[in-house]
Protein backbone atom coordinates (compact mmCIF):
# COMPACT_ATOMS: atom_id res chain seq x y z
CA UNK A 1 0.00 0.00 0.00
CA UNK A 2 1.40 3.35 -1.10
CA UNK A 3 0.09 6.24 1.04
CA UNK A 4 0.61 9.87 0.03
CA UNK A 5 1.23 12.17 3.01
CA UNK A 6 2.09 15.84 2.78
CA UNK A 7 5.69 16.18 4.12
CA UNK A 8 5.10 19.68 5.48
CA UNK A 9 1.61 19.36 6.96
CA UNK A 10 0.89 15.62 7.39
CA UNK A 11 -2.83 14.81 7.22
CA UNK A 12 -4.16 13.27 10.44
CA UNK A 13 -6.48 10.88 8.60
CA UNK A 14 -3.56 9.37 6.65
CA UNK A 15 -1.32 9.25 9.74
CA UNK A 16 -4.02 7.36 11.67
CA UNK A 17 -4.11 4.66 8.97
CA UNK A 18 -0.34 4.15 9.36
CA UNK A 19 -0.45 4.23 13.17
CA UNK A 20 -3.16 1.53 13.21
CA UNK A 21 -0.91 -0.62 11.02
CA UNK A 22 2.02 -0.07 13.42
CA UNK A 23 -0.13 -1.01 16.41
CA UNK A 24 -1.03 -4.27 14.66
CA UNK A 25 2.64 -5.14 14.12
CA UNK A 26 2.90 -3.67 10.64
CA UNK A 27 6.12 -2.64 8.92
CA UNK A 28 6.32 0.62 7.02
CA UNK A 29 8.68 2.72 4.93
CA UNK A 30 8.68 6.44 5.71
CA UNK A 31 10.62 9.60 4.80
CA UNK A 32 13.19 11.22 7.10
CA UNK A 33 15.61 14.13 6.73
CA UNK A 34 18.26 11.70 5.41
CA UNK A 35 16.99 8.48 3.73
CA UNK A 36 13.66 6.75 3.54
CA UNK A 37 13.51 4.49 6.59
CA UNK A 38 11.95 1.12 7.34
CA UNK A 39 10.36 0.79 10.74
CA UNK A 40 7.84 -0.65 13.16
CA UNK A 41 6.70 -0.10 16.75
CA UNK A 42 9.74 -0.52 19.04
CA UNK A 43 7.60 -2.63 21.40
CA UNK A 44 6.73 -5.25 18.79
CA UNK A 45 9.44 -7.93 18.90
CA UNK A 46 8.05 -10.01 16.01
CA UNK A 47 7.94 -6.98 13.74
CA UNK A 48 11.54 -6.05 14.67
CA UNK A 49 12.68 -9.60 13.88
CA UNK A 50 10.94 -9.36 10.50
CA UNK A 51 12.87 -6.17 9.73
CA UNK A 52 16.14 -7.99 10.53
CA UNK A 53 15.15 -10.60 7.93
CA UNK A 54 14.13 -7.99 5.35
CA UNK A 55 17.46 -6.19 5.81
CA UNK A 56 19.42 -9.48 5.99
CA UNK A 57 21.10 -8.14 9.10
CA UNK A 58 22.46 -9.89 12.19
CA UNK A 59 20.50 -9.37 15.41
CA UNK A 60 23.87 -8.59 17.01
CA UNK A 61 23.68 -5.20 15.24
CA UNK A 62 20.69 -3.36 16.74
CA UNK A 63 18.78 -0.76 14.73
CA UNK A 64 18.50 2.83 15.84
CA UNK A 65 15.09 4.27 16.65
CA UNK A 66 13.23 7.56 16.34
CA UNK A 67 12.00 9.59 19.29
CA UNK A 68 9.74 12.62 18.95
CA UNK A 69 11.78 15.09 21.03
CA UNK A 70 14.37 15.44 23.82
CA UNK A 71 11.85 14.62 26.55
CA UNK A 72 10.99 11.40 24.71
CA UNK A 73 14.71 10.55 24.43
CA UNK A 74 15.11 10.87 28.21
CA UNK A 75 12.53 8.07 28.64
CA UNK A 76 14.61 5.69 26.53
CA UNK A 77 18.18 6.74 27.37
CA UNK A 78 20.33 8.05 30.17
CA UNK A 79 20.83 11.71 29.28
CA UNK A 80 23.49 13.69 31.14
CA UNK A 81 23.47 17.49 31.29
CA UNK A 82 26.21 17.54 28.65
CA UNK A 83 24.28 15.20 26.35
CA UNK A 84 21.08 17.21 26.81
CA UNK A 85 22.75 20.53 25.96
CA UNK A 86 24.51 19.00 22.95
CA UNK A 87 21.38 17.40 21.54
CA UNK A 88 19.28 20.50 22.19
CA UNK A 89 21.62 22.43 19.86
CA UNK A 90 21.40 19.89 17.03
CA UNK A 91 17.97 18.27 17.17
CA UNK A 92 15.77 17.84 15.31
CA UNK A 93 18.37 17.13 12.64
CA UNK A 94 20.31 14.52 10.64
CA UNK A 95 22.13 12.98 13.61
CA UNK A 96 22.08 9.60 15.35
CA UNK A 97 23.26 9.83 18.95
CA UNK A 98 24.65 6.79 20.77
CA UNK A 99 23.54 6.81 24.41
CA UNK A 100 23.18 4.32 27.26
CA UNK A 101 19.73 2.77 26.93
CA UNK A 102 17.17 2.84 29.74
CA UNK A 103 15.34 -0.17 31.12
CA UNK A 104 12.33 0.28 28.88
CA UNK A 105 14.36 -0.24 25.69
CA UNK A 106 13.83 -3.83 24.48
CA UNK A 107 17.01 -5.88 25.00
CA UNK A 108 17.22 -6.70 21.30
CA UNK A 109 17.55 -2.96 20.60
CA UNK A 110 20.66 -2.57 22.77
CA UNK A 111 24.29 -3.39 21.99
CA UNK A 112 26.34 -5.56 24.33
CA UNK A 113 27.42 -2.35 26.03
CA UNK A 114 23.71 -1.54 26.60
CA UNK A 115 23.85 1.43 24.25
CA UNK A 116 21.25 2.54 21.71
CA UNK A 117 21.23 4.75 18.62
CA UNK A 118 18.55 7.44 18.81
CA UNK A 119 17.30 9.93 16.20
CA UNK A 120 14.97 12.93 16.16
CA UNK A 121 14.81 13.68 12.42
CA UNK A 122 13.86 17.09 11.11
CA UNK A 123 10.85 15.68 9.26
CA UNK A 124 7.21 16.25 10.29
CA UNK A 125 5.93 12.86 9.11
CA UNK A 126 8.06 10.56 11.27
CA UNK A 127 7.79 12.87 14.31
CA UNK A 128 3.97 12.92 13.96
CA UNK A 129 3.90 9.10 13.70
CA UNK A 130 5.92 8.65 16.91
CA UNK A 131 3.75 11.17 18.77
CA UNK A 132 0.51 9.56 17.58
CA UNK A 133 1.74 6.00 18.24
CA UNK A 134 3.08 6.88 21.68
CA UNK A 135 6.24 4.78 21.18
CA UNK A 136 9.45 5.23 19.18
CA UNK A 137 9.68 3.56 15.78
CA UNK A 138 12.59 1.54 14.46
CA UNK A 139 14.87 3.34 12.02
CA UNK A 140 16.91 1.55 9.37
CA UNK A 141 17.52 2.77 5.84
CA UNK A 142 15.26 1.49 3.06
CA UNK A 143 18.13 0.28 0.93
CA UNK A 144 19.02 -2.89 -0.96
CA UNK A 145 21.42 -5.39 0.72
CA UNK A 146 24.23 -3.86 -1.40
CA UNK A 147 23.34 -0.46 0.16
CA UNK A 148 21.82 0.92 -3.06
CA UNK A 149 19.68 3.90 -2.05
CA UNK A 150 16.17 4.37 -3.45
CA UNK A 151 15.43 7.92 -4.57
CA UNK A 152 11.66 7.79 -4.11
CA UNK A 153 8.82 5.94 -2.40
CA UNK A 154 7.40 4.22 -5.49
CA UNK A 155 10.76 2.47 -6.13
CA UNK A 156 10.77 1.25 -2.50
CA UNK A 157 7.18 0.04 -2.92
CA UNK A 158 8.08 -1.87 -6.11
CA UNK A 159 11.23 -3.40 -4.62
CA UNK A 160 9.96 -4.60 -1.23
CA UNK A 161 6.43 -5.45 -2.44
CA UNK A 162 4.52 -7.47 0.21
CA UNK A 163 7.40 -7.35 2.73
CA UNK A 164 6.10 -3.95 3.81
CA UNK A 165 2.56 -3.20 4.94
CA UNK A 166 2.69 0.42 3.81
CA UNK A 167 5.05 2.84 2.08
CA UNK A 168 4.55 6.53 2.85
CA UNK A 169 5.21 8.76 -0.13
CA UNK A 170 6.44 12.00 1.41
CA UNK A 171 8.36 13.23 -1.62
CA UNK A 172 12.07 13.29 -2.33
CA UNK A 173 14.54 13.05 0.60
CA UNK A 174 18.24 14.10 0.66
CA UNK A 175 19.59 10.53 0.32
CA UNK A 176 22.57 11.08 2.61
CA UNK A 177 23.08 9.15 5.89
CA UNK A 178 22.93 10.76 9.31
CA UNK A 179 26.10 11.61 11.20
CA UNK A 180 26.55 9.18 14.10
CA UNK A 181 27.92 10.62 17.34
CA UNK A 182 28.60 8.69 20.54
CA UNK A 183 27.98 10.67 23.73
CA UNK A 184 28.79 7.80 26.11
CA UNK A 185 30.47 9.02 29.33
CA UNK A 186 30.28 12.59 27.98
CA UNK A 187 33.17 11.76 25.63
CA UNK A 188 31.92 12.73 22.16
CA UNK A 189 33.16 10.48 19.37
CA UNK A 190 32.32 10.78 15.68
CA UNK A 191 31.39 7.26 14.52
CA UNK A 192 30.23 8.28 11.03
CA UNK A 193 30.37 11.57 9.16
CA UNK A 194 27.18 12.10 7.22
CA UNK A 195 24.66 14.88 6.85
CA UNK A 196 24.86 17.46 9.60
CA UNK A 197 27.79 19.55 10.83
CA UNK A 198 30.07 17.63 13.23
CA UNK A 199 32.76 20.31 13.71
CA UNK A 200 31.74 20.92 17.35
CA UNK A 201 32.92 17.36 18.13
CA UNK A 202 36.35 17.68 16.50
Amino acid sequence: MLVNINPETPQNRQLKIIVELLKQGGIIAYPTDTYYGIGCDIKNKKAIQKIYRIKQRSEQKPFSFICSDLKNISDYAKVSNYAYKTMRRLLPGPYTFILSGSRIVPKMMLTRRKTAGIRVPDHPICIALVEMLGNPIINTSATKPDSTVFSNASLIHDHFKNQLDAVIDGGIVPGKPSSVISLIDDQPEIIRRGAGDVTIFE
